[in-house]
């Protein structure tokens, strides 16, 4: 999960690491540091406990600079956060390194490289990849060969590159299963983990593949397959620009994110819907005859993409599909059995989630008709590696905490279920009332987007609340989940959610006067019995905050509720979500977190 960023030129680099640092920094923010080659051939290192602020100061107290330089944000797995654990990290002056992955065989090697003499000063994994580095260069390899060799003894996952003092004119990259980009410049190259942190500086990218190893020198790129085969990497045009990952006149990230989804939504149904008709065809030429084998899905996800899952499970089991969903983590692990005629659906906002990504490539194996991952960025591994890619279209998703990204894969699985729907008994006019109902969303989120200060003073409640508990039924427990987990993961409130109707089965002891229950109140056919639930809480001296539609009528002595207008049956989980992101959000803000970049917690988890 950690950020990586590198930079060959005839330029001072280090203003470009360092935007880099702050663009990647939503992958890890433990840690940060620096390495860059000066004209002395001397490589300089700054490195810093907390976020890139701190390491820009420490940089501001001098003067590190030179033409060729590395740099690392980090998300602590091995070794708590501290300087002896940030990287690059060096073997002595030989070599420098910069490392997002898990090295398995850590120990095995650290034993055996401290038997050579090599004497470690960290508590990473990562360190015994510069020591095993340096043993080789000892033996006379140059940097490139020391790397193929010495990734050879690795065991994990790794997207790693390699400086030589020694060495002016490259740096060397590798890649297994992690992310690595190229950017491609004019008389200078670049390396990130993802593409927003080079933004500033290329629109062209080469895309490494799983295995690869490449060289980056000022005038070229020269990319080895695993099998240590030169091989050529298509050049690719991002159509993103260095402003889209801007905060623009927001405070945060997150609050831009949430207010950019009527848009996203928008973006999400271009080209796919049209008077009256989803056009299957956009989703690329294998993806109808798929569809058409298609009798059962398994969708496998983690985190917020898992409850985006858990809702479309509801909507394809409506329309008679089997559907099983499952973490990717737990089942990557188990022994499963394939039904036949089972699609296999991913879900990612970044595509680079290393359980998801491991269990699409178990699955390839295991005779599943076909993949299909629902992902937002475009030129990820979950998209290269399955059959068809459903792109959500959302843009950058900065803030730790996904809004548009959730919102935009349930239309996005809302689309995917239409599909399925149609080969299963779906009329014509069933198929224009729901793209009807898709094509309102933007205009119904618009609508709930202006309750945001009411839900401001809502979450003044909040404040001083410890526990709080959400409550809902059908395809709103799932929603009810993705809003426990918001205000866990920005205002640090213990949240957790239940089917209502489980209340009786242990949670209804918790709830007292400092137990807040928060409800989403559709107008749906559970109504009754989930009001019937808040009654019991009330009947305990529970808090309840709602949101309902306006038709529904609360007969309870004491609540807080806003009213949400005009909403769709079809689309209703997508809408309601809306208040539930807002009120974790002006809690947070209430309660002085760090909403962008929670403790403990990054956006890609590319890590096991």
């Amino acid at each position: 999960m950690c950020g990586i960023v590198g930079a060959i030129a005839e330029r001072n680099v280090v203003p470009v690491l360092m935007e880099g640092l702050r663009r990647l920094e939503y992958r890890g923010y433990d840690s940060a540091g620096i390495a860059v080659r000066n004209h002395d051939a001397r490589l300089q290192r700054i490195r810093s406990v907390g976020k890139v602020t701190e390491l820009q100061r420490l940089l501001d107290q001098g003067t590190v600079e030179g033409p060729l330089g590395i740099a690392h944000t980090r998300w602590a797995t091995h070794g708590m956060p501290a300087e002896r654990n940030a990287h690059p990290h060096m073997s002595g002056e030989q070599v420098a390194i910069v490392h997002n992955g898990i090295i398995e065989n850590h120990a095995e090697l650290r034993a055996d490289l401290q038997a050579q003499g090599f004497e470690f000063s960290s508590d990473t994994d990562t360190e015994v990849i510069a020591h095993l580095l340096a043993g080789l260069l000892n033996q006379g390899q140059d940097i490139c060969d020391a790397t193929r060799n010495a990734i050879g003894r690795l065991v994990g996952a790794y997207a790693l590159a390699v400086l030589d003092p020694a060495d002016p004119d490259r740096i060397v990259v590798a890649r297994a299963g992690s992310p690595l980009v190229i950017g491609v410049g004019v008389g200078e190259n670049f390396i990130a983990s993802d593409v927003f942190a080079l933004l500033p500086v290329t629109q062209q990218f080469i895309f490494l593949e799983e295995g690869d190893l490449a060289e980056i020198r000022r005038d070229g790129v020269s990319i080895f397959a695993a099998d240590g085969e030169p091989v050529e990497r298509e050049v690719r045009t991002s159509q993103l620009s260095a402003s889209n990952a801007e905060k623009g006149p927001y405070r945060h990230y997150m609050l831009k994110e949430i207010f950019e989804q009527p848009a996203v939504i928008a973006e999400t149904l271009e080209g796919r819907i049209h008077k009256g008709k989803l056009l299957e065809q956009s989703f690329g030429h294998v993806a109808s005859e798929l569809f058409d084998r298609t009798r059962a899905v398994q969708i496998i996800a983690c985190g917020t993409s898992y409850h985006a899952g858990m809702v479309a499970r509801y909507w394809l089991e409506e329309i008679g599909i089997p559907c099983q969903i499952e973490v990717a983590s737990e089942f990557r692990y188990r022994k499963t059995v394939v039904q036949p005629g089972t699609l296999f659906v991913t879900i990612s906002q970044s595509g680079e989630t290393a359980d998801t990504l491991a269990a699409l490539r178990a699955a390839k194996k295991a005779g599943y008709i076909g993949t299909l991952v629902v992902c937002n960025v475009p030129e990820s591994s979950l998209v290269r590696e399955s059959d068809v890619a459903l792109m959500t279209r959302a843009g950058p998703e900065i803030g730790v905490a996904s809004t548009k990204a959730f919102t935009t894969q349930l239309v996005a699985l809302r689309l995917l279920t239409l599909a399925l729907a149609k080969r299963n008994g779906l009329s014509a006019a069933q198929e224009t009332a729901w793209v009807e109902e898709l094509q309102s969303l933007p205009r119904q989120v618009e609508v709930v987007l202006k309750l945001s200060d009411a839900i401001a003073e809502m979450a003044n409640s909040f404040s001083d609340m410890q526990n709080a508990l959400f409550l809902g039924r059908g395809t709103f427990y799932p929603i009810a989940l993705e809003g426990a987990l918001k205000l866990k993961e920005i205002s640090y409130i213990h949240a957790e959610a239940y089917p209502a109707g489980e209340l009786k089965h242990g949670p209804l002891a918790l709830v007292d006067e400092r137990m807040p229950v928060i409800c989403a109140l559709p107008d749906d056919p559970l109504l009754e019995k989930v009001l019937s639930n808040l009654q019991e809480v009330r009947a305990r001296g529970g808090e309840l905050f709602l949101f309902s539609d306006k038709k529904v009528r609360i007969a309870l002595d004491r609540y807080q509720n806003l009213t949400l207008d005009d909403i769709c049956p079809g689309t209703a989980p997508i809408v309601y979500t809306i208040p539930l992101q807002l009120l974790s959000y002006h809690v947070a803000v209430l309660k002085g977190t760090d909403v962008d970049q929670p403790r403990n917690l990054a956006k890609s988890v590319t890590v096991e």
